[in-house]
C-alpha cells in the first residue's frame, strides 16, 4: 500500500509499519497520525499478518511531536503583541482533536488484534514515547535516546498514566514525568520500561528474530490473549487512564502562564522552533542531572 509518511511492508507473517519523514526525525503530527492508523487497518484486516512492527525510518524512530505544529492543530495563531489571551478556541474543538490523537490512536496500539513490537533507535521523544509504551514488547538500541521531553512545555507531571507506573513502578514513573529528562536505551531496561537494549548495529536482526518466533503461536492463541489482556487491561484501569489522559491534556491548552515562567510557545513566536527548542533544553539542563 502507498502511503506519504508511512512505509507498509510484509515479510511472511510479520507486517513493518515504518514512519516515513525522516528529514523531520519522523516528528508527529495528524498527518502521521494518519497514514499510521491507514497502516494499521491494512495489517489487521490481513487474517495472514500475527505480528506487527513499528519502526522509524532514517537517523531516529521518531523526535517525539512535530513542535512547528504545536498548539497550531486547534487552529491556534501566535498571537501579536499585546493580543496575549485574546484567543479563544472552542473546547470542543480541542477535546475532538485530542480524543483522536490521546485515547483513539492509543487504544489502536494497547487494543491491536495482532501482537505489536516497538523497534526503537536513536530518539523516540515525548508522544512517540508515550504511543510506544502501549506495544506488547518494546527493543530499543542501547543508545536510543527515550523520555517525556514534553513535559517541558509546561505539563507539570501530565504524561503520568497507569500503563508508566505499570512498567516501572510509581516512584520511578513519577521522576521521569516531572523532570522529562531522558534516559538511554540500558536504562530504561534496567527500569523495565522496555524488554531489552542491544547494540544499535544488533537491533534490526533482534527484532525479527523475535518477531518471527513469536509467528509460531497459532492465530486464534493470539485472539485469545488480546481478548484477555484487553480484560486485565481494563480491570486494572489502563483504558480509564487514557481516558483521563486526554480529558486533562484538553484542559492544561487552558493553563495561564505568569510573568517569567517558561514559555515555549512565545519563544517560538519571538526566535523559532529550533532556537526555543534549544532554549527550552539549556533551561532544564538542571533535572537532567538528577540521575547522575
Amino acid at each position: 500500500m502507498e502511503l506519504e509518511f508511512i512505509k507498509y511492508e510484509k515479510d511472511r507473517q510479520v507486517a513493518f509499519i515504518t514512519l516515513n519523514r525522516p528529514d523531520r526525525l519522523n516528528a508527529i503530527g495528524p498527518e502521521i497520525y494518519r497514514d499510521w492508523t491507514a497502516a494499521l487497518d491494512e495489517a489487521e484486516r490481513d487474517d495472514d499478518v500475527k505480528v506487527i512492527v513499528f519502526k522509524g525510518a532514517g537517523r531516529a524512530f521518531s523526535a517525539g511531536a512535530d513542535l512547528t505544529g504545536v498548539g497550531y492543530v486547534y487552529g491556534m495563531k501566535d498571537p501579536k503583541p499585546g493580543e496575549r489571551g485574546k484567543q479563544r478556541i472552542p473546547l470542543r474543538v480541542k477535546f475532538e482533536f485530542d480524543r483522536r490523537v490521546f485515547l483513539d490512536f492509543h487504544r489502536r496500539i494497547l487494543y491491536c488484534k495482532k501482537l505489536t513490537i516497538a523497534q526503537l533507535h536513536t530518539y523516540c521523544l515525548g508522544i512517540a514515547f508515550n504511543i510506544i509504551s502501549h506495544c506488547d514488547m518494546i527493543i530499543a538500541s542501547e543508545d536510543c535516546q527515550m523520555g517525556h521531553v514534553e513535559e517541558r512545555l509546561g505539563q507539570g507531571g501530565m504524561t503520568l498514566t497507569p500503563i508508566m507506573i505499570l512498567r516501572c513502578g510509581f516512584t520511578r514513573a513519577m521522576e521521569l514525568c516531572l523532570t522529562g529528562r531522558r534516559f538511554n536505551g540500558i536504562k530504561a531496561a534496567e527500569s523495565n520500561l522496555i524488554n531489552k537494549a542491544v547494540p544499535a548495529g544488533k537491533l534490526d536482526e533482534e527484532v525479527r528474530n523475535l518477531a518471527h518466533g513469536l509467528c509460531m503461536h497459532p492465530k486464534d492463541g493470539i485472539a485469545v490473549g488480546k481478548a484477555m489482556r484487553e480484560m486485565i487491561y481494563t480491570t486494572m484501569g489502563i483504558d480509564r487512564g487514557l481516558v483521563d489522559h486526554y480529558i486533562m491534556h484538553t484542559v492544561q491548552t487552558n493553563r495561564v502562564l505568569d510573568e517569567g515562567e517558561v514559555n515555549f510557545f512565545k519563544m517560538r513566536r519571538d526566535k523559532g522552533v529550533r532556537e526555543a527548542a534549544h532554549e527550552k533544553h539549556d533551561l532544564f539542563q538542571i533535572l537532567d542531572d538528577f540521575d547522575k
